[in-house]
């Protein structure tokens, strides 16, 4: 897979996500915060309305998606740490006193063996 491409829809992957999360809870906090002291007053022509009089509707629509995306995004989390975890340190990518302290101790460690 081209690097561009999959650098892409990782990106748009990212941003539908956080649109679709920011969306239901969103509407979980309009319709909380909305909800009115009896079900008589609950005008279910609206969008937010009809969600306050069918709690089951309101549970499938956004709370399961909610609980659904939390799932993914920390599984994505634990491979992309795990995934990161594993990189093996290249040589050029260590500092110069890095170099320094490796080789001092690698002297170090030989030193000893040729004690023993």
């Amino acid at each position: 897979m081209n690097k561009n491409l999959k650098k892409g829809l990782i990106i748009a992957g990212i941003t539908v996500d956080v649109a679709v999360t920011i969306f239901l809870f969103v509407v979980s906090i309009i319709m909380l915060a909305t909800m009115p002291e009896s079900k008589n007053e609950i005008d279910t022509t609206k969008f937010i309305g009809y969600l306050q009089g069918n709690p089951t509707v309101y549970l499938v629509a956004c709370v399961i998606p909610l609980f659904a995306l939390l799932i993914l995004n920390i599984c994505l989390l634990a491979l992309y740490v795990k995934k990161a975890s594993k990189k093996a340190v290249v040589l050029e990518d260590l500092s110069e006193a890095q170099k320094e302290a490796i080789r001092k101790e690698l002297l170090k460690d030989m030193q000893e063996q040729n004690k023993q």
